[in-house]
Formats: structure tokens, C-alpha cells, sequence
């Protein structure tokens, strides 16, 4: 039960974090939690835990975090804003991608203790940053891509910019999560589990990000208000 409680903590505290980051710093705090949940998704994946009866990766919460950011920035700043996000993610798991890896380049002292675990860590990141990199970037401008396409659905059809946020959050996270998911369970743990065990990761991965989503839409809803706040107060 320790897991479920600690995986619903997760999602409580990393959302919160991100309405936090927007409401303090803007965009700004937006693109530096962009920034870092990329960086510690691609460590927390390499990690398989048991919860809610199914077998799934660390990082799924993370990682559905990055999809909150850029359904805010679209909602509240614009296309540009949210792509420039997913690109500043991008860029971030290659950095630290090539800076982790020359860590292994050294020769450890013979005094070190750490080394072996550090090494263990990050020798087998490389395919799984690689794989959440081209993934990731993929995933995520089509996510960017659909909810504009969502919304200049419903503005012609319903004749309002505002209304069904609901729609245009979910429908283009579920739908873009299904590509994410598969992608990534194909590209970053093929050959490395049998095909029982992809099956699970792919459904137990896109369940919580079903989960996931269905909870953001509030946070959308919330970083709404924030930002109209804002732009009253400019007005002011």
C-alpha cells in the first residue's frame, strides 16, 4: 500500500508544484519545472515499481507533469509558448544526457565510494533518455499541436474561445498520451523484458496517465484563473 500512497503524494505535490511555479513566476516557472521534470523522469524511469496491481515505471507522474506545462502555456500564454517549453525539455535531457555520461569517463579515486553506484545508475540511462528525448519531443508536439486544433474546433463550432477547456485538455492529452506511451515502451524497453511484461508497462503507463489527466484538467481550470488575475491587475 506504501506505493499507492506515495504515488498519489507524488501527484498532489508535483501538480501543486506546477501551479506554484506558475502563479509566482509565470511562464518563467513554468519552463524551469518543464526543465527539471524531464531531467528526473529519465532517472526515475529506469526504476520498475508494483502499485495499484499493476507493474509500471517510476516516472509516469513526471513525466504527465510535462503535459500539465504545456496544456497551461497553451491555454494561458499560446502555441509558441507551450512548443518553446518542450524544446527547453528537450534541450534539457540532452545536456544532461552528454554531462552524465562523461561522468563515467573518469577514473574514481581509490578512496571513492560511490562510483559503482553512479555507474550502475547511469549506464543504462543513455537508451532510456535517448528514447524519452525523441519520444518526448514527438509526443509532445503533437499534444501542443491537438489542443489547438481542439480549440479552434470548438470556437467554430460553439462560437467562444473560453468554453470546453475540459475537451481541448483532455482530448488532446488522452490522445497524445496513447502515441507517447507506445513510443516509449517500445523504443526504451524492447529486447530488455519479454512481451508479457511491455504489455503491462504500456497499460499500467497509460492508466495512470488516464488518471493523470482526468486531475489536471482542474489544474488547467486553476492556472486560468491565475492568469486572468494577472492580466486584471495589469489593468488596474
Amino acid at each position: 500500500m506504501i506505493n499507492e500512497l506515495l504515488l498519489a503524494g507524488s501527484v498532489v505535490f508535483i501538480f501543486s508544484t506546477v501551479l506554484l511555479a506558475y502563479k509566482f513566476f509565470g511562464k518563467t516557472g513554468l519552463y524551469c519545472v518543464s526543465a527539471v521534470a524531464t531531467i528526473l523522469a529519465n532517472i526515475e524511469v529506469v526504476i520498475l515499481i508494483n502499485a495499484f496491481n499493476m507493474e509500471q515505471t517510476l516516472g509516469n507522474v513526471l513525466f504527465a507533469s510535462t503535459f500539465l506545462v504545456t496544456d497551461i502555456l497553451s491555454e494561458c500564454e499560446g502555441k509558441k509558448e507551450a512548443n518553446k517549453a518542450v524544446w527547453l525539455g528537450a534541450f534539457s535531457s540532452l545536456f544532461f544526457l552528454l554531462l552524465s555520461q562523461s561522468w563515467l569517463l573518469y577514473t574514481p579515486s581509490e578512496n571513492d565510494l560511490i562510483f559503482g553506484s553512479v555507474k550502475a545508475i547511469f549506464s543504462t540511462t543513455p537508451r532510456m533518455i535517448i528514447a524519452s528525448l525523441v519520444v518526448y519531443a514527438i509526443s509532445q508536439l503533437f499534444d501542443v499541436w491537438l489542443y489547438h486544433k481542439w480549440w479552434a474546433f470548438t470556437e467554430k463550432r460553439f462560437k467562444s474561445k473560453r468554453k470546453f477547456l475540459w475537451l481541448r485538455n483532455n482530448g488532446s492529452t488522452l490522445i497524445s498520451q496513447i502515441v507517447n506511451t507506445l513510443l516509449f515502451t517500445l523504443f526504451a524497453f524492447w529486447g530488455t523484458y519479454d512481451f508479457k511484461t511491455l504489455v503491462s508497462i504500456f497499460f499500467s503507463s497509460y492508466i495512470i496517465y488516464v488518471f493523470t489527466s482526468l486531475l489536471d484538467t482542474p489544474c488547467v481550470y486553476i492556472a486560468r484563473k491565475i492568469h486572468d488575475k494577472k492580466i486584471a491587475s495589469r489593468s488596474e
